[in-house]
């Protein structure tokens, strides 16, 4: 007799693929066992059932990397608890480079991996050969081998996850579509199915194919879209079956290709150029089951090159051809928790490597439902990452951008083509004319730097030095040696009034509140002590403030702030797009200011740190006495309306002063300078104030306020490593961030960032060492592209030590 679904449940997971399985098991690994499962259909109905099934540890992003090797070494564990097989093939795999960018970014790779602790190793063509022997090495250059890839049985591990769940106490309903989702007038949601409704206090979206659809049962547009997805499946291949042990895996992104063993014969998979989006207006409910009609001349080409590559091919016959749908986000990494705005609704989809990320999204969305916050900086696939600038179109240009660069070259300094100009400020077109190269972030253009050559407006991608490397120099001495000027968009704005506003940012930020007219750098810790911002504090009246941050991070600290809000006393209003202008920078910055203002800027009365209300070129405007180059500065806020007058009265006033526009590059280099760190390099939720000397802005005199027992015990026991700057004895590249730091043969750190300090002249890095080892005049080596550069700790800023140009 079949049992009914209950009525009630702590958490409702929708979705009965890998990642929903994976995320009811974790939920009840960590002790909630009030957790019910919801099914369309039968597990693994979706996406899962006809996967590839194969796993890897490699990723961009080295916590994701740390989650896919939780994913991969979770299986023995869930065989043992379930006592169902996971199909584990542990056989290894190979990424191969057949040009000089494939081959550094799998030394870069290999280099990062040092200090994650991933035992990957380089090969050259030969030993290549030797691992894959049906493999061709003609043009191959090396590879980068992983001995943790293989592949297993989707099917079989999804139940283990589900049998898992329910030794545990959870519960899983099969054959029910939930058909509605309304919130609870006291919080909560219920959930309105085929078979009943249920009361919850959370709901977790891991609908796969029909994520969409749930996000928009409860009123929110989730960005992801389904790509078709094809590989084959050959018949017995004699060389295959001659081996005596499984082919490893082997990635050939030249050739946008990858391949594995089955049976007695391969997989070959390809993400080709001419690729299709799937569904794009919407998943019915009733697809399921089924695969989509072969589309075999869509990928004859990389096919053609695959057959090279692999000569056994050639002769294979060919048993099965698989083309189904998989989710993907914009940026191909996955949706994951608290969806803005909605209160006990939560995302965990669009993860198109489910066997890879599928057990690291569980572990993440159970720790963060149940203690607050996950144990690592997962920012790179918060949902949070998106704001409401994304639609429909942009996510269907991103995706297919995305599925096409699959096996793509990741440089450190590109910018990608599709579904840009998505937020444009007044000055857009402005800077455009000027031969702005932009940028993008939270979906708003910023410029880069600006061309000298109005025929070659684009910057290169590379691993070293770019073409931006003489004009970013060029507009680094224009801020030092007299005045720049560079839109001040690119940060997060939030607008705090009311009569409870200093009380509650007394408890929500760990620094100093400021009084009125003055500025204060505060840092915003999580429960654990662990950054999660670095704000500037803006007191403009008794009541009104403006907490200025990370653009990027600005749907993550709405999300923060509303979640911490009183019920009443306390209002706050994003205004990143309402408020902007410009910062003026260099030891005519003042002079400038003083010519469109009207009122005294001396810094008798506008000291450093200091915060004004006043008109700047006829038009009202809030100024702050201060700039993240580290010189003499000034931030000017206007409403977006107001932008352009500005603009016109400071280039009128400035002409005879030298003033000339700057680029976020050239601002990245002067930071350098003065030993700036920035956000989500050397400041992130991964991070403490004390390690990163952010605890010098921390208010300990104040009695209470999130993350404080967790500052005061790091204060008595210092962290075991410490961030410094470092000047590197460089080639023709730079660091950008996770080079491994070495000292007497061993990694004994890792960079956050770094760049060329053009003013200075000198090649400077950020990063983490030991605090035994971070005093001034350290020696280390950095490896960069394979190659061990000397670097040296300092103490002191390279420009302007004693800041006597920034607070004069």
């Amino acid at each position: 007799m079949k049992t009914a679904m209950k009525s009630q449940a702590r958490v409702v997971v929708i979705g009965g693929g890998v990642v929903g399985c994976s995320v009811l098991y974790h939920l009840t690994k960590y002790g909630w066992n009030d957790v019910l499962l919801i099914e369309r259909s039968e597990l693994t109905s979706g996406s899962t059932w006809h996967a590839a099934g194969g796993f890897h540890t490699l990723n961009s992003d080295p916590n994701i990397a740390a989650l896919q090797g939780y994913t991969i070494n979770l299986y023995k564990e869930l065989e043992e608890i379930s006592g169902q097989s996971c199909g584990l093939h542990h056989v290894g795999g190979a990424t191969i480079a057949t040009d000089n960018d494939r081959m550094d970014y799998l030394v870069a790779e290999r280099a990062r991996h040092r200090h994650m602790g991933l035992d990957t190793h380089l090969l050259g063509p030969d030993e290549l050969k030797k691992l894959a022997p049906i493999m061709n090495i003609d043009g191959v250059i090396g590879g980068l081998y992983d001995p943790l890839d293989g592949h297993l049985d989707p099917a079989g591990t999804t139940h283990a996850y589900a049998r898992a769940a329910r030794k545990q106490g959870a519960e899983i309903s099969l054959r029910n579509r939930v058909l509605e989702l309304n919130p609870r007038a006291g919080g909560g949601w219920d959930v309105v199915t085929e078979q009943g409704t249920v009361a919850a206090e959370h709901v977790v979206n891991a609908g796969g194919l029909w994520a969409r659809e749930v996000g928009q049962m409860a009123g929110v547009y989730l960005p992801l879209l389904a790509m078709e997805h094809q590989y084959l499946v050959t018949d017995d291949i004699p060389e295959i079956m001659a081996m005596g042990t499984e082919h490893p895996h082997v990635i050939d992104p030249g050739g946008e290709s990858y391949l594995r063993q089955e049976g007695q014969g391969l997989v070959i998979g390809i993400y080709e150029q001419d690729c299709d989006p799937w569904s794009v207006d919407g998943t019915s409910w009733d697809f399921g089951h089924e695969l989509l009609p072969d589309k075999l001349d869509r990928i004859a080409e990389p096919l053609e090159h695959a057959y090279h590559r692999y000569p056994c091919l050639g002769e294979a016959g060919i048993k099965t051809v698989i083309n189904g749908p998989f989710t993907f986000a914009p940026d191909g990494n996955p949706l994951v928790g608290p969806v803005p705005g909605l209160p006990g609704f939560w995302a965990a989809c669009a993860v198109m490597a489910g066997f890879s990320q599928g057990g690291g999204v569980g572990r993440t969305l159970a720790e963060w439902m149940i203690e607050g916050e996950p144990t690592s900086d997962v920012f790179a696939m918060d949902v949070a990452r998106f704001g409401d600038w994304v639609s429909p179109d942009y996510t269907c240009k991103k995706v297919v951008e995305n599925y096409q660069r699959r096996f793509a070259v990741s440089f450190p300094n590109e910018e990608l083509p599709a579904a840009r100009q998505q937020v444009t400020t007044p000055a857009y077109d402005i800077w455009k004319k000027q031969n702005a190269v932009f940028g993008v972030s939270y979906g708003l253009e910023h410029v880069n730097y600006f061309a000298t050559d109005p025929e070659n407006a684009e910057e290169t991608p590379t691993f070293r030095r770019s073409n931006a490397f003489g004009p970013t120099g060029d507009e680094c001495r224009t801020v030092r040696t007299a005045v720049g000027i560079n839109e001040i968009h690119n940060f997060g704005k939030f607008e705090v009034t009311g009569p409870g506003a200093e009380v509650w940012l007394n408890y929500i930020l760990a620094g100093r509140i400021p009084p009125v007219g003055r500025l204060s750098l505060s840092p915003l810790l999580n429960p654990s002590g662990r950054l999660i911002g670095d704000l500037t504090v803006a007191r403009i009246a008794d009541e009104c403030f403006q907490l200025t941050g990370s653009s990027a991070f600005q749907g993550y600290h709405m999300r923060w702030f509303e979640a911490h809000l009183p019920d009443s006393g306390v209002d706050i209003r994003n205004v990143s797009l309402a408020r902007i202008g410009f910062q003026i920078a260099g030891p005519e910055a003042r002079v400038l200011l003083a010519a469109v203002c009207d009122a005294d800027v001396s810094n008798e009365i506008m000291p450093f740190l200091s915060v004004r209300e006043m008109n700047a070129g006829g038009v009202p405007a809030l100024i702050n006495r201060v700039t993240y180059t580290g010189d003499l500065g000034y931030e000017i806020y206007v409403d977006a309306e107001n932008q352009v007058a500005l603009y016109e009265a400071l280039t009128g006033a400035g002409a005879d002063l030298g003033l000339r526009p700057f680029g976020m590059r050239a601002m990245m280099s002067l930071r350098l300078e003065k030993n700036f760190g920035s956000w989500l390099n050397e400041y992130r939720p991964d991070y403490t104030p004390a390690e990163t000397g952010l605890d010098r802005f921390i208010d300990f005199q104040k009695a209470d306020f999130i993350g404080r027992a967790a500052a005061v015990r790091e204060r008595h026991t210092p962290p075991a490593r410490q961030l410094v700057s470092m000047v590197v004895d460089a080639d023709d590249a730079d660091v950008w961030g996770d080079e491994p730091i070495w000292r007497d043969d061993e990694v004994v750190g890792f960079v956050t960032s770094g760049g060329y300090a053009h003013y200075v002249g000198e090649s400077v890095a950020m990063g983490f060492v030991p605090r035994d080892l971070a005093s001034d005049g350290e020696v280390f080596e950095i490896e960069i592209l394979g190659d061990r550069r000397p670097a040296r700790v300092i103490e002191e800023p390279l420009f302007d030590p004693g800041g006597e140009r920034m607070r004069g």
